[in-house]
């Protein structure tokens, strides 16, 4: 059963102009952070409503999580113009301000499918306002994610076993090349037999994220 939640659709400045958003807030007296989920690459026809997004924002809000999800500049009725992940962490930055205004007391999460996972954990890292970091398939063959080095928030990379923009041994291959403290505070889900989108697995990808959720926070319930 899902939580009964307030959903508002708005517009928040941007760099490059408004952008389209969505924001649920669940029923829960003290949730413990407020989350953004990034969208994947959208010259490809990724939108804030691609499934996967979807799903990892009805997996928050299970939780009780507040979650906000918001096209990229030059998506849906987003203005400006794609920027390929360089201008899109200005964006990301927008979404993260609206977020501290309306939860000036949680820490923020930042969630971000494929090219959402580039830009969302770039950005995340360098905010100081963010504390957690999820990644869900993390297009590692044909990005540059070495920036992980000098970040040691807490991070969850779910991964598909047949993800073919991401292949896990390259993504393993790079988490182990990362220094051991920052190693310490990775996690990383293989979900079996999944494709870089998770084509049928979604509720793998629902378990990954709440069981590493639940571990962090044990506060948080489960209807």
């Amino acid at each position: 059963m899902a939580h009964v939640h307030a959903s508002r659709a708005l517009f928040i400045p941007g760099p490059a102009g408004r952008l389209e958003a969505l924001l649920w807030t669940p029923v829960h007296p003290n949730p413990p952070v407020a989350a953004v989920i990034c969208h994947p690459h959208p010259l490809f026809g990724g939108t804030m409503h691609s499934k996967v997004v979807f799903q990892v924002a009805r997996t928050l809000d299970l939780l009780g999580i507040p979650a906000l999800r918001f096209n990229f500049r030059g998506t849906g009725l987003s203005q400006g113009a794609h920027d390929n992940g360089r201008g899109e962490q200005g964006d990301l930055c927008a979404a993260l301000d609206l977020l501290a205004a309306e939860f000036p007391a949680l820490p923020l999460l930042v969630a971000g499918f494929s090219f959402g996972c580039r830009v969302g954990l770039r950005a995340g890292c360098a905010d100081s306002r963010v504390a957690e970091l999820i990644g869900l398939g993390a297009p590692v063959a044909d990005s540059d994610f070495t920036f992980l080095a000098a970040c040691r928030k807490p991070r969850l990379f779910v991964q598909g076993e047949n993800d073919q923009f991401g292949a896990p041994v390259a993504l393993e291959a790079l988490l182990n090349s990362l220094p051991e403290e920052v190693r310490a505070t990775t996690s990383l889900v293989i979900v079996p037999g999944a494709d870089h989108f998770f084509a049928g697995k979604l509720r793998d990808v629902d378990r990954a994220v709440t069981d590493w959720l639940l571990a962090r926070h044990q506060d948080l319930g489960v209807d």
